[in-house]
């Protein structure tokens, strides 16, 4: 009997350090996953989201062609970031902190029975943000809206997502990038995605000028119903970009949610009372810009503000946006379908005025030393860099690539439009008559 009963001492004792030796491994929890799956379908259906915004406001010629320009994103990105992507931007430093590596991320080949500490599988968290790689670049697109050759195109967003997308992913994202190790706040990509976009589609509207006719000829929308459904799909799809970002199922998840939703309202909300005042009306396209305003202005932000934050973010996005845009007409250059005036801007208003408007309790949290104005400091630092790579490798990549093979189209294929000259289609089945 005292055998036994010191057998079951020891044992009793020598249990918790077994367990402590070897630390069980994490698990996936239905609900968690259940919703970042949801989040993954969510942001896809924003590709087509932006192409039907995007093809509503060309011509009827390049409807078509332009609506091309995401779909394909979802084809060549899709490859690229299963292949190398997921790699560069999520692996282990190397080349200094540059981007990222790690051999069981190419191909996904290691990832087969990985669960993430997040309690989800490493599948779904790869293919999560594997949309917002795809998404990216397909934002730059709508910049030289009506005027690029296809087949070059699809090179420049590949070597975009490699070379521009995944070093920033990898500095922002990364547990060990240099920009999230200095505490840069970038919840679901105002820095990573739209401001990166935003400025790469700048750059190479100018390199390569603007459209032929442009400003003289009127270059009216086919389809502002197309334009308006779109920015529908992207409003609900942005539930998934922002509130999956918190890869989590929970609070954060809700805070998020939440957050999007006044952004987008009081974005909305602010560009009609801009253009009532302004013109005496609301318009359909104004309506759009403002939800997009109001959203990219959020996207930075939504895990750190508080529902009165994400209002004045929305609204100050839409009236900075709509300033921007009248400042483009003045200037003259042809960002086609305003993606710097509304993502590369409203992006740099949500990354440095989240800074003025956090979250008490975020606040409370954080490490002695902390202050606002080093917080801005960190935020202008990261948009600045960003912008600055971003802008530099981009106008290099349009050079090389116009030398090469050709980036713009030629006077006749521009003239006969991106439907019949790169894709030998009509998007209406009726003859275009502009």
């Amino acid at each position: 009997m005292r055998k036994a009963t010191g057998w079951i001492f020891l044992f009793i004792i020598m249990l918790p350090i077994s367990l402590m030796a070897e630390p069980a491994a994490a698990t996936s929890d239905s609900g968690t996953t259940a919703w970042m799956l949801t989040s993954t379908a969510l942001v896809l259906l924003m590709v087509p989201g932006l192409a039907m915004f995007y093809g509503g406001l060309v011509r009827t010629k390049n409807v078509i062609g332009t609506m091309m320009h995401s779909f394909s994103a979802m084809a060549i990105i899709g490859v690229i970031w299963f292949a190398v992507g997921y790699a560069l931007c999520f692996g282990t430093n190397i080349l200094g902190g540059f981007v990222g590596w790690k051999d069981d991320y190419l191909f996904l080949k290691g990832i087969d029975e990985s669960v993430l500490n997040a309690h989800i599988p490493e599948y779904v968290y790869a293919m999560f943000q594997g949309k917002f790689a795809i998404i990216a670049p397909a934002l730059i697109a709508g910049s030289f809206a009506e005027r690029v050759k296809f087949k070059t195109y699809l090179v420049f967003i590949a070597l975009w997502s490699v070379l521009v997308y995944s070093p920033v992913c990898h500095w922002v994202w990364a547990s060990d990038g240099f920009l999230a190790r200095d505490g840069a706040i970038d919840f679901a990509g105002g820095t990573v995605i739209h401001i990166t976009a935003g400025i790469s589609g700048l750059v190479i509207a100018l390199y390569l000028g603007a459209r032929r006719g442009y400003p003289k000829t009127a270059m009216n929308p086919n389809s502002l119903v197309l334009t308006l459904m779109g920015a529908g799909l992207l409003w609900v799809g942005w539930f998934g970009f922002n509130a999956g970002s918190s890869i989590s199922s929970g609070l954060d998840t809700a805070r998020a949610l939440t957050l999007t939703q006044v952004a987008a309202a009081s974005g909305a909300f602010g560009w009609m009372v801009i253009e009532g005042i302004h013109h005496g009306k609301a318009t359909s396209l104004g309506f759009a810009s403002g939800v997009l305003a109001g959203l990219v202005a959020i996207t930075p932000a939504a895990g750190v503000v508080t529902p009165l934050g994400a209002f004045f973010l929305g609204l100050a996005a839409s009236g900075i946006c709509y300033i921007a845009i009248q400042v483009k007409n003045r200037v003259g250059y042809d960002d086609s379908l305003d993606v710097f005036g509304i993502h590369g801007i409203a992006g740099i208003v949500g990354a440095l005025g989240l800074t003025f408007l956090l979250r008490p309790n975020w606040v409370s949290a954080q490490a002695d030393g902390w202050s606002v104005l080093h917080q801005f400091g960190v935020q202008s630092w990261a948009v600045l860099i960003s912008f600055a790579y971003a802008g530099i490798v981009t106008l290099i990549l349009a050079f090389a690539l116009e030398k090469i093979m050709g980036f713009r189209l030629s006077e006749t294929e521009e003239l006969a439009g991106l439907d019949h000259s790169q894709h030998a289609e009509q998007g209406y089945g009726l003859l275009h008559i502009n």
